[in-house]
Parts: C-alpha cells; sequence; structure tokens
C-alpha cells in the first residue's frame, strides 16, 4: 500500500535520523529525496542535520528544483541536482539516499570497487559497486559521473565523497546503503585476515537466479566472470 503524503514525510524523517545514529552521516551531511509522482518530489532541507530534521523542515520541489512547499525558508539541498538525474535516468527509481557511510567512503577515497562476489546478501541485493568518477560536490560533475552506472546498479559509490543509492521506494534505497556499509566492512576485515575467497561462477548464478524469489527488484550488474 502506498504511504499518504505525511506518512512518507515521516518515514524520511525515521531514515534521516537512522543514517545520523549509524554514523552514515555529520554534521549537515547527506540528503534523502522521495519522488512522489511526475515532476513532484520530497527532499531534505539543506544546512539541517539529519539528527534534527522534522516534517515540518521537509521541502516539495518539482523537476526542475523549484520549490513548491517549504516553511520557515528552508531550501532543498545542493546535491539535489544528483537525485533528479537518477529520477530521469531510471523510471523504476522511486528514492534516493546519499550518505557518507565511513568504511564504504574510505574504499571510495582509496578508489577501491567493492566488486568482490563474497557475500551471498550483498550478491543478491546489490552485487559488484563501482566507483563513479570525482565530481565537486554541489554541481553537475555529480550528476553527469553517476549516469553511467545508473542502467546497470542501485548502489554506487562516488570517488572521495561517499556514495549514493536508489530504489522503488525509500526503504529499499535506504536498506541498500546499510548493506553497502556492511560489506565494506566484512570486505576490509577479511582483506586484514589475509584477502577474501570469492563464490564461484556457478555460486553466483544460483545466487542471482534466486532474487525473482525473494522479490528483489532493481537493477543488477550479474555475475562476475572469471577469465
Amino acid at each position: 500500500m502506498a504511504l499518504s503524503y505525511m506518512q512518507t514525510r515521516e518515514e524520511i524523517c525515521d531514515i534521516a535520523h537512522r543514517l545520523w545514529q549509524l554514523g552514515f552521516v555529520a554534521a549537515n551531511d547527506g540528503n534523502i529525496s522521495v519522488k512522489l509522482e511526475d515532476d513532484l518530489y520530497i527532499t531534505t532541507p539543506t544546512g539541517v542535520s539529519k539528527s534534527m530534521v522534522t516534517p515540518d523542515k521537509l521541502v516539495l520541489v518539482d523537476g526542475q528544483g523549484q520549490v513548491l512547499e517549504a516553511s520557515g525558508g528552508y531550501r532543498p539541498s545542493s546535491e539535489f541536482p544528483m537525485h533528479l538525474r537518477c529520477y530521469a535516468e531510471r523510471a523504476d527509481v522511486r528514492a534516493v539516499v546519499h550518505a557518507h557511510p565511513p568504511t564504504a567512503t574510505g574504499f571510495a577515497i582509496a578508489h577501491i570497487p567493492l566488486d568482490s562476489y563474497t557475500m551471498p546478501e550483498a550478491v543478491l541485493t546489490i552485487g559488484s559497486v563501482p566507483i563513479a568518477p570525482y565530481g565537486t560536490p554541489s554541481t553537475q560533475e555529480i550528476p553527469e559521473a553517476i549516469a553511467p552506472f545508473l542502467q546497470e546498479h542501485d548502489a554506487i559509490m562516488l570517488a572521495n565523497h561517499g556514495a549514493v543509492t536508489v530504489g522503488v521506494d525509500l526503504m529499499n534505497a535506504y536498506f541498500r546503503m546499510e548493506t553497502l556499509e556492511f560489506f565494506a566492512k566484512i570486505t576490509l576485515t577479511a582483506r586484514l585476515l589475509g584477502g577474501e575467497h570469492e563464490l564461484t561462477q556457478e555460486q553466483q548464478e544460483t545466487l542471482i537466479a534466486m532474487r525473482p524469489q525473494f522479490g528483489l527488484k532493481g537493477r543488477h550488474p550479474g555475475i562476475k566472470k572469471y577469465r
């Protein structure tokens, strides 16, 4: 059942608080948006900690980023063009989450993609996670950088910056951010212990074939082929 307008605003705040509590954002970092219908979006405001976001602070905007409804002079995040690019590239995307999860962001800063297929849950839900080229925050460089990856990926790391995840709804996009950070932590631990052991191509194929059984939606890069 689709959420009501007010329920959607409350859910955005809930996810914003979770991101802050998990340490995926600090200070005023990160942003969230939900697509209500064509050319109509709710997004978190700029300059407000995700720990302090409340429904009345959220901003209603159109597809050109123009504010349609906002209280107290709140404005949309300067990163909102990145969200708009996600929606423009993918008709199935209804929510976007941008955060700086520490371990995954560490991989992004080191320019090491999370492209090993090791943990079944990560293989099933996000597959390999690429790193988009660096773009200056709050410019069109980031939307342009992520665009080539959106057709096959629901989770993308941003070089020297953070990560963005998309989903068919907000909880879907948020869970992908959680999975990304968890996968990054496990990958780092495995490498500290001497290196990960990837699943075989057959094991990967079996897992990916199970996606419909679990009702998993979105795009998937497919198996990692061995040469």
